[in-house]
């Protein structure tokens, strides 16, 4: 991948960073499985214009906690707030209008269509234009389809992608597709953007550079919450960190808490200290 561009492009976010105010908060957030207990009572709160992990070892409950926050789940107990109010009732297509947007562990892009039409797809929420109106393509819709389009190319450039726009996407190396699933969920302008296992498959460098953009869609005003097993990236780019095990959050702190907390120590390596 190229070098991420060092000018944040304007329009691709909708507010400004802070960190004194929470954005999201999970309060007592319980989900079952057949009386499998999959998260109990988690209660995290993410503050605006930080990056947030969510960590812990295999089975703990990350991803079914990120699916109950996005809607892909209807969790039994607890509430989920964004802004300050309750998104528990939101169906995912709701979500993300109000501004949340997230990726998948394995990459989810249409590989049949180009960079830019995959990237064109992530703001679709946005439009004004009904299927009607498309079908017809009236003088408005081609003006909105232009106008998409030149966003969508705006967000490429800023992601280093732009020389790929009309590549098929398929064909991108793996690293590369796992950048425009976060380049089309930033085509949504999320406030809050959620981020499922971002380094799993990438080489050292391409981890190197995800790093990057994290850092610079953070400073730009967006919102993250990243699951991630690299512990390494986890340590240099997170502002606090939450973490899981059995379904249960078992510590909340900086890095360097996580990091020395014998509890969070024991439920990765047992009684065994990593170096």
């Amino acid at each position: 991948m190229e070098q991420v561009v060092d000018e944040y492009k304007p329009g691709m976010a909708r507010h400004s960073s802070g960190g004194d105010e929470a954005i999201l908060q999970v309060a007592s957030l319980t989900k079952r499985f057949s009386g499998v207990v999959a998260n109990d009572g988690v209660t995290m709160s993410v503050m605006k214009g930080t990056i947030h992990s969510l960590i812990g070892p295999n089975g703990s409950g990350k991803t079914t906690c990120l699916h109950s926050i996005s809607g892909l789940y209807t969790f039994d107990e607890g509430d989920v707030l964004f802004e300050g109010k309750s998104i528990a009732s939101l169906k995912l297509y709701e979500k993300v209008r109000i501004g949340i947007a997230r990726t998948f562990q394995h990459a989810q892009i249409f590989k049949e269509l180009t960079v830019i039409e995959n990237v064109m797809i992530g703001e679709h929420n946005l439009r004004k234009t009904g299927f009607v109106g498309g079908s017809l393509l009236l003088p408005r819709v081609l003006k909105e389809e232009k106008e998409s389009q030149r966003e969508a190319l705006r967000i490429l450039d800023w992601f280093g992608m732009r020389h790929l726009a009309f590549a098929k996407s398929g064909d991108l190396p793996y690293g590369y597709q796992k950048i425009l699933e976060i380049a089309r969920a930033m085509a949504a302008r999320p406030k809050l953007l959620i981020l499922d296992e971002p380094a799993a498959g990438l080489t050292n460098t391409e981890i190197e550079q995800l790093e990057q953009i994290l850092v610079k869609l953070c400073e730009a005003g967006v919102t993250i919450l990243l699951v991630e097993h690299d512990m390494r990236l986890i340590m240099k780019v997170s502002d606090s960190i939450t973490v899981l095990d059995s379904g249960r959050v078992i510590a909340q702190g900086k890095p360097e808490e996580i990091q020395n907390n014998p509890q969070v120590i024991k439920a990765y390596l047992g009684d065994r200290r990593a170096g």
